[in-house]
């Protein structure tokens, strides 16, 4: 939450251990999937993807051209700014905005969010882990929201805590929940893990991207945990499909 105005590849050698030894030679538990993905990693390519690439930064971008408000009025980017310019805009399974990305680093106290990195830092998030824990904004992507208000609620878009959303930012998509709310007149802030998946400086006081940020919040697409960082990105790759008419 905010009120301030700043905004693997992981080589394995399974292959070669298999080619060497054979089948037999396999950990037993080789092959078995993992529950969740560690909020440091991110997914490889499914099967297929080499005939059936991931959506596009530019394929998302053109189904956002053009604007319906939907709000009642426009947000500000920033609690110094006097002027209103953002408002929030509706399609048919999404609504979106484009904004800046001020650096939420509230949630669990770690290295890099803590009172003495952010003196705005606060010890909770509006929605929590599955285990009723605030989440880590230093390690979980996730968007901020405004608090409901006279502007816009986002409740009454089908949207809540764990709803998809498609953040794109110079050419890159990353796929995060909805994680934080934050002032009821302000948009355009997401949390230090995401600003670092889309190579914006995450320092939560003086880093943030000043425009440039579209985020597509996919209706009624809520994930379960909030945490899974995994079922974020799978999500939302087939909610960005069917948003570009590949689905």
């Amino acid at each position: 939450m905010r009120t301030r105005t700043f905004a693997l590849t992981a080589v394995t050698t399974a292959a070669c251990v298999a080619a060497l030894l054979g089948p037999a030679a396999l950990p037993a538990t080789a092959g078995v999937p993992v529950p969740d993905t560690p909020p440091d990693t991110r997914m490889g390519p499914a099967p297929g993807d080499v005939e059936d690439p991931a959506v596009s930064a530019e394929e998302l971008l053109a189904e956002v051209r053009s604007c319906r408000q939907i709000s009642r009025g426009k947000y500000r980017t920033d609690a110094n700014r006097s002027k209103a310019t953002v408002p929030v805009c509706g399609a048919t399974d999404a609504v979106f905005w484009k904004a800046d990305m001020d650096i939420d680093c509230d949630g669990r106290k770690t290295k890099a969010c803590n009172p003495k990195s952010d003196p705005y830092f606060q010890p909770q998030t509006a929605f929590q882990t599955s285990r009723g824990k605030p989440l880590d904004s230093a390690r979980l992507p996730f968007v901020v929201v405004p608090a409901p208000g006279r502007i816009w609620d986002y409740r009454k878009s089908g949207l809540t805590g764990g709803s998809v959303v498609a953040v794109i930012h110079q050419g890159e998509v990353r796929y995060a929940a909805i994680g934080d709310t934050g002032p009821a007149g302000i948009i355009g802030e997401g949390s230090y893990a995401l600003a670092e998946e889309l190579s914006i400086d995450p320092h939560p006081t003086t880093g943030g991207a000043a425009s440039g940020v579209t985020y597509i919040a996919f209706k009624d697409s809520r994930i379960s945990p909030i945490e899974s960082r995994a079922k974020a990105e799978r999500r939302g790759e087939a909610l960005a499909r069917a948003f570009v008419g590949r689905g």
